[in-house]
């Protein structure tokens, strides 16, 4: 069984741990409503999804 020879320093460890944080999730403006909808999703209010209704609203 492989065990490590020295004792991973806290700035080795933390170096490699430097690409883990995570992003915020990016928004865009919708063309039609003017809100800030996430990309490559529906939209739930409206039920649109790239110019075409996916979903039926029915209120």
């Amino acid at each position: 069984m492989a065990v490590p020879k020295k004792k991973t320093s806290k700035s080795k460890r933390n170096m490699r741990r430097s690409h883990h944080a995570l992003s915020n999730p990016s928004y865009v403006e919708d063309k039609n409503t003017g809100e800030y909808v996430r990309p490559h999703h529906v939209d739930l209010k409206t039920g649109m999804y790239r110019g075409k209704q996916i979903i039926d609203i029915t209120e």
